[in-house]
């Protein structure tokens, strides 16, 4: 009897997603198989950025197909396509932006600004296109996290119609209004115009081909925070939080704003989650223990990952070469890829739940 492509695929259906443990059919992956007596070539398409586990998938659909007579050699292709998810409001799509990815916090001090850099380079050394948007317009970061300093962007275009080429550094797009203003110049700027620069910062600047735009937001549940939430077509927000109680509580009113507006919370970062002392290797929860997993049971969403308080972190931002740069096969850069891992396929995953509902018909008869 001779193989078949059906046989093959058949054999995969129940395979799971590495990040998401999910049988790959149940997210409506289709292998693309093709069978020349024993050589069989399987090509998968996922629907996210997924370089740090596209191996261990490859090896996986590999054992599979061993164990099926008359399979004499494989060869297996893992690819991605990142689609535009739904946008959460009724605001118009930014040009050249697939997804636009709200991350906040209640609270300053959480490091909020710090995991949206790394998250960022994270998801592109994931194999994404990236862009970032400093959303602080009173306390603009990322030009120094980034290592840029003070650069202008390039404007084009004729005069009522120009755009601003976003500044690139480490693979990843990005623009912030400390690109337009000096290191010691402050935003003295009441809140309609706060929020007004941001629009502007977000529709005037000429995106090239963004499958995820991360927005660091400034912290609290302000002005900006609002406009973002009703005239920005986000996708989704991801919540930064310590363990600390003061923290969590904080962290709370800011997943119940973005409910209030229907933005879905696609999960939550817990930073300096535990301490392990750099000479003997002791773990100690400083700020205490379980609370983002606590919170993202609570609202029905997922802990993305957790950070832990390591000194390395702070340096290496401070410096203009965040982690994900600096020490690319570091523990913490691993971290941070695999929540970016977890966030791009909780994007998917949502995605293509809401396009696998039934639509509902009423009529007379």
């Amino acid at each position: 009897m001779s193989l078949s492509v059906e046989q093959v695929r058949q054999a995969l259906v129940d395979l799971p997603e590495p990040t998401l443990g999910v049988p790959l059919s149940e997210l409506g992956v289709t292998p693309e198989v093709s069978v020349e007596g024993g050589k069989v070539s399987v090509r998968l398409v996922l629907g996210y950025a997924a370089d740090g586990v596209a191996e261990a998938l490859a090896g996986a659909v590999n054992e599979t197909l061993a164990g099926i007579a008359g399979v004499a050699d494989v060869a297996v292709e893992i690819a991605w396509e990142i689609a535009a998810g739904g946008a959460a409001n009724q605001a118009g799509r930014v040009p050249g932006v697939k997804n636009i990815i709200a991350v906040a916090s209640g609270k300053g001090g959480v490091g909020k600004s710090t995991t949206a850099v790394n998250l960022a380079l994270a998801l592109s050394a994931e194999g994404a296109r990236v862009g970032i948007l400093d959303a602080d317009i009173y306390g603009p970061s990322i030009p120094q996290m980034l290592g840029i300093g003070h650069q202008r962007p390039q404007v084009v275009g004729e005069q009522g119609s120009q755009q601003m080429i976003p500044i690139e550094a480490h693979g990843i797009q990005s623009i912030s209004m400390g690109y337009l203003a000096s290191e010691k110049t402050p935003m003295v700027w009441r809140g309609p115009m706060a929020s007004g620069a941001l629009q502007q910062l977000l529709t005037q600047t000429r995106w090239d081909e963004v499958d995820y735009l991360v927005i660091d937001m400034p912290p609290g549940t302000g002005d900006i925070q609002l406009t973002l939430s009703q005239k920005v077509p986000v996708t989704g927000a991801v919540i930064v939080t310590t363990p600390q109680d003061i923290a969590l509580l904080d962290a709370q009113k800011g997943i119940e704003m973005f409910r209030k507006v229907s933005v879905p919370v696609l999960g939550v970062v817990e930073n300096m989650a535990v301490h392990i002392c750099s000479n003997c290797g002791h773990e100690e929860h400083i700020f205490g223990a379980g609370g983002g997993e606590r919170i993202a049971r609570d609202y029905a969403t997922r802990l993305l990952g957790s950070l832990p308080l390591d000194l390395s972190i702070r340096v290496t931002t401070d410096a203009g070469k965040p982690s994900v740069v600096a020490e690319p096969d570091g523990a913490i850069a691993l971290r941070y890829r695999a929540i970016a891992r977890e966030l791009g396929a909780s994007l998917w995953q949502q995605g293509h739940n809401a396009a696998a509902a039934p639509e509902i018909v009423i009529s007379d008869d």
